[in-house]
């Protein structure tokens, strides 16, 4: 006797799971010295936060897609944008 088996595959599914998404790096905080404030115009007073943001799949990050840059003024709390830096702060950030 011969006997034959065959499996069929066409009624079998596989469900699978993907989790991703967007999480933000290690901060990196700099003194800015010898910057003055252009609010208040206190010198040594601003702190930048330099922050990369990365894809990410299962909680791995793959690749970076941006960085967020930030400055606060430690005198008046005034807050600066990377589009409100001066010059001096875009020479002492990078």
């Amino acid at each position: 006797m011969n006997f034959k088996r065959t499996i069929e595959l066409s009624n079998v599914s596989i469900n699978m799971i993907l989790f991703f998404g967007t999480k933000s790096g290690k901060p990196i905080i700099k003194k800015l010295r010898g910057v003055s404030c252009s609010y208040c115009r206190q010198q040594d007073t601003l702190t930048a936060k330099v922050q990369p943001n990365y894809f990410h799949l299962f909680w791995i990050p793959l690749f970076k897609i941006g960085t967020s840059r930030f400055a606060e003024c430690s005198h008046c709390r005034r807050a600066f944008y990377k589009e409100e830096f001066s010059e001096e702060m875009m020479r002492q950030i990078d």
